[in-house]
């Protein structure tokens, strides 16, 4: 497979066509090696407009998503971003290549230890990779200039909340199949001003909190 060509179709013919016109974003798509991220026996797909399965439940976002979710957020030289769910990494890699640092937390022990090897591989060392669950927020290292939650959520509620002043928080919010991207700006100590972007549909993060269901 022409990996190079199938690199310059996705950009041209996928994410540029969604409304993703900041050239340094598309520039980053453009270089940084997408195949080194996904499974390798899935190599072949790794510029597909599909999600990639990774194993235990999880899944990498199509690329015109992740590029229109690094172009949503105006990252900074010197933001602090917090990514939850790891995933792939190819996305942390993507973010770490714009901010100051990443912290990223992935529920699965295995996903996390691949992703070390692969933002390794590739010398990104401004990235710190934890274990646990941050579906309801990772106070660790708040406050954040930037949040993305790479599963979608039933309800957002209290992430936010350790977003510094003028912060963005990215998420995909509902229940399938009515899902929301939605942009949330911390404007004072006390407001936040939402965003809903475009609808899309993306496996849950685990453990995301979930709207109450009324039985009848």
């Amino acid at each position: 497979m022409d990996f190079e060509q199938a690199r310059f179709n996705m950009v041209e013919q996928q994410i540029r066509t969604w409304q993703v016109l900041d050239q340094q974003v598309l520039d980053l798509m453009s270089t940084l090696p997408r195949e080194d991220f996904v499974p390798p026996a899935l190599r072949d797909l790794a510029f597909a407009d599909l999600q990639i399965p990774l194993g235990h439940g999880a899944a990498m976002m199509a690329p015109k998503l992740e590029a229109r979710i690094v172009q949503t957020l105006e990252i900074a030289a010197g933001d602090r971003v917090l990514e939850i769910g790891t995933g792939s990494g190819y996305l942390t890699a993507l973010l770490a290549r714009l901010a100051k640092h990443v912290y990223s937390v992935e529920i699965v022990p295995e996903l996390s230890e691949s992703a070390a090897r692969k933002l390794a591989a590739h010398d990104i060392d401004n990235v710190t990779l934890e274990v646990g669950d941050a579906a309801q927020g990772w106070i660790r290292h708040a406050p954040y200039d930037v949040i993305v939650l790479t599963g979608s959520t039933g309800v957002l509620t209290g992430i936010q909340d350790t977003l510094a002043l003028g912060g963005r928080l990215f998420a995909i919010v509902g229940t399938a199949p009515a899902m929301v991207a939605r942009l949330v700006t911390r404007v004072t100590d006390n407001a936040f001003r939402t965003t809903n972007l475009f609808e899309t549909c993306i496996p849950p993060l685990k453990n995301a909190l979930q709207p109450e269901r009324f039985i009848f």
